[in-house]
């Protein structure tokens, strides 16, 4: 039976602490480019859900009438060759690096990684803390990104992102940006595409199938990430805000966000202990984790990273901009 206190989908470093970390710091980068982004024109939404399949405890709801102006938004996720590209600039130094280790689903693990990373995580086991994992060795040493650089980069904290954000001259979207624009101009519907999650035989995200966690059948054509422009894009051309790897947002999280929050460009409380994810993952199921809906809320540490949290940017239209339109 789903848990609707639980979440398979991530873990957060906290449960297993045993170093700290000191946040690299990135000098303010250029103007951002629009490049593979999409201008989302400002406008009202309904936010939230109050469907049945919601998570309450998560504060999905109650649906609320909220007004956005107008950005630009990545297309789609950051990419492990546009963070290294990042890296190779800025000599920057991401979390997980720095405490030596990183989460890793047991099912994407050797056998011989498991015997050498004994540990887990104990309320959710199929975690295993893997020595040397980071963003460019995703499955720990020995692992590689060479025929993943069109995948999205992972491992990635919230501080590691604002850090990218700043070199990129982008930021982090709010939650009310990213589900406006997750929607894709459809009002409530629970997937960027509609209401039924396979269409006409045909799987519209990168989510798990089978038994979790014990077996995954990738009906889907993967057991891990997938390319970032894999399956169609939402209405407004955004790729993959379903599924895939869960996207930080810039919020602080509250359960309670929807009863606080301004109606007009909200930005979550203005304190918190954990950062807003959206968007779920490839862990993703509906019989524990269904949290790959476009309302669907989580969370996790700023300094923690998983291997399916990563994060798309957003920019503002004040800045300089050279017209796209969506």
């Amino acid at each position: 039976m789903r848990n609707s206190m639980s979440n398979c989908c991530h873990v957060s470093r906290g449960t297993i602490q045993d170093q700290t970390s000191t946040i690299s710091k990135v000098s303010r980068g250029k103007s951002f480019s629009e490049k593979n982004m999409v201008l989302i024109e400002g406008g009202e939404f309904l936010m939230g859900t109050n469907d049945s399949e919601g998570f309450p405890h998560d504060g999905e709801g109650p649906v609320g009438m909220v007004k956005v102006n107008s950005f630009y938004i990545d297309q789609y996720t950051v990419t492990n060759e546009s963070f290294k590209e990042f890296v190779e600039e800025t000599k920057y130094i991401t979390e997980a690096e720095q405490f030596g280790w990183s989460f890793v689903f047991q099912l994407l693990l050797a056998d011989e990684v498991l015997k050498e990373n004994p540990r887990w995580a104990a309320q959710v086991p199929w975690w295993v803390p893997v020595n040397g994992a980071f963003w460019r060795q995703p499955e720990g040493p020995g692992s590689t990104i060479k025929n993943r650089l069109n995948h999205p980069v992972v491992h990635i904290s919230w501080n590691d992102a604002q850090a990218y954000c700043e070199w990129s001259g982008k930021r982090l979207p709010t939650e009310a940006e990213w589900e406006y624009a997750a929607r894709g101009g459809l009002e409530q519907k629970k997937y960027p595409w509609g209401d039924e999650l396979i269409v006409n035989g045909k799987h519209q995200c990168n989510i798990w199938q089978g038994v979790f966690p014990h077996k995954n059948t990738a009906r889907d054509g993967y057991v891990g990430t997938c390319p970032v422009d894999a399956f169609y894009p939402n209405g407004y051309g955004l790729y993959n805000v379903s599924g895939n790897v869960w996207e930080w947002c810039g919020d602080w999280f509250s359960k309670d966000y929807h009863a606080m929050r301004s109606c007009e460009n909200p930005k979550g409380p203005e304190t918190g202990v954990n950062r807003s994810m959206r968007g779920g993952s490839y862990l993703c199921h509906k019989s524990y984790c269904n949290r790959y809906r476009v309302a669907a809320r989580s969370s996790n540490t700023p300094d923690s990273s998983t291997g399916n949290i990563g994060f798309r940017c957003v920019g503002d239209v004040s800045k300089p901009a050279n017209g796209l339109g969506r």
